[in-house]
C-alpha cells in the first residue's frame, strides 16, 4: 500500500513534480535536468513517506525521462512509465481546460492513485545498443529517401548542374555506406551474448522475420516484457482491428496506434513471410479466397507473426511450422 503517489511531468531540460501523501497533503517542486537537482527532490519526497512507498508517475516522452526514472529507480522508488497515448486518454476523460506542467505533474499524480500502474524495471545494456542504432537507421532511411527524391527531380531538368548532381549523388552513398554499417552492428548484436540472445536467436527462426524487424521486436517490447498475452503484444504493435459501429451502422474494422515503427516493420515482414512461410502462406490464401481484400489479408499474417514471435520468446521454443500438425495428430 503506497503512503504518497507522485507526478512528473517532464519536459528537456526541467520536471515538475506533484505529490500527496496518505493525508491528502499536497506539494510542489520544479528542478532542473541535473543529478543535484535529482537529489533535492529525492530529498524531499523521503520527508514525506519512505521510498518503497512511494509510487513515482511519469511518461514516457523522448528520452528526457529515463535518466531522472533511472535515479529514482536506484534510490528505491516505485517508478512507473506511462504509454504517452494512454495518458492523453485519462486527462481527456478528466476534462481538464487549463494545462500546465504542475497540472500535468498533478493528474499523473491522480493517474497513480486510481490505477496504481505496474511497476517500471529498467531494461538491460542491450536495449540501448539496439534502439540507439535502428532510431538512427530509421532516420538516415528517411534521409536517403528524401535524398532520392530530389535526384529524381534534378535529373528532370534540361540543363543539370554536374558538380550539384555529383554532390548529391555523394550524400546518398554516404547515407547508404552508414545504413549498411549499421545493420552490421546490429547483426552482431543480435549474435552476442546477452539478457536477449536466446530470444534473437528464436525471432530469427522464424520464416519472415529479418535482422531489422526482429531487433524492432526485441526493443520495442523489451523482450515481450510489456505484454502478458499475444493479444497484447499484437495490440501494441497496432495490428489489432477495433470496431467502428453505431446504431444500426456497422462499419469497417481498422487497425492503427500502437508502435507505428514496429507495426510498419511487421507488416513488411507479413510480404516476406508469404513467400517464405508456408503455414502462413496458407493462412492468407485463405483469407483472400473468403472474400478478404489482400491489405486486410496481409495485415491479418503480421498480426499472427507477432503471435508467433511471443509464442517462441516467452515459451523458449524455435519456429516450428509444423507445430500445428502435430497438436491435431496428439
Amino acid at each position: 500500500m503506497y503512503q504518497q503517489f507522485v507526478g512528473i511531468d517532464i519536459a528537456s531540460e526541467s520536471a515538475a513534480c506533484f505529490w500527496q501523501n496518505a493525508e491528502g497533503q499536497n506539494q510542489k517542486l520544479e528542478i532542473q535536468q541535473s543529478s543535484k537537482e535529482y537529489q533535492t527532490l529525492s530529498k524531499r519526497l523521503l520527508k514525506t513517506a519512505s521510498a518503497h512507498l512511494s509510487l513515482i508517475v511519469m511518461e514516457a516522452t523522448g528520452n528526457y525521462w529515463l535518466r531522472l526514472a533511472l535515479f529514482l529507480h536506484e534510490q528505491g522508488f516505485q517508478v512507473a512509465v506511462l504509454n504517452p497515448s494512454h495518458f492523453y486518454h485519462f486527462a481527456r476523460s478528466e476534462r481538464r481546460r487549463a494545462k500546465t506542467d504542475l497540472l500535468d505533474a498533478e493528474l499523473l499524480a491522480r493517474y497513480g492513485r486510481l490505477h496504481q500502474p505496474p511497476i517500471w524495471t529498467p531494461p538491460p545494456a542491450i536495449f540501448y545498443a539496439l534502439q540507439q542504432r535502428l532510431s538512427l537507421r530509421d532516420d538516415l532511411q528517411n534521409d536517403r529517401v528524401r535524398n532520392l527524391n530530389r535526384l529524381h527531380a534534378l535529373r528532370q531538368v534540361p540543363q543539370v548542374e554536374t558538380a550539384v548532381l555529383a554532390r548529391l549523388e555523394g550524400q546518398i552513398q554516404r547515407l547508404e555506406s552508414d545504413i549498411q554499417a549499421l545493420e552490421t552492428e546490429i547483426w552482431h548484436l543480435l549474435g552476442a551474448e546477452h539478457e536477449w540472445s536466446q530470444s534473437a536467436r528464436r525471432l530469427l527462426s522464424i520464416k519472415g522475420i529479418g535482422l531489422i524487424t526482429a531487433a524492432w521486436l526485441l526493443t520495442a517490447t523489451q523482450n515481450f516484457s510489456r505484454c502478458q498475452s499475444p493479444e497484447e503484444a499484437a495490440a501494441y504493435a497496432g495490428l489489432v482491428p477495433y470496431a467502428n459501429d453505431s446504431g444500426k451502422k456497422h462499419g469497417k474494422r481498422l487497425t492503427g496506434g500502437g508502435h507505428p515503427q514496429l507495426r510498419k516493420m511487421l507488416y513488411m515482414a507479413a510480404g516476406a513471410a508469404l513467400r517464405f512461410n508456408p503455414p502462413l502462406k496458407v493462412f492468407y490464401q485463405g483469407l483472400v479466397q473468403r472474400g478478404k481484400i489482400k491489405q486486410v489479408a496481409r495485415i491479418a499474417v503480421a498480426r499472427k507473426l507477432v503471435h508467433i514471435a511471443w509464442a517462441c520468446v516467452v515459451k523458449e521454443r524455435d519456429f516450428d511450422p509444423n507445430f500445428g500438425q502435430q497438436l491435431a495428430i496428439a
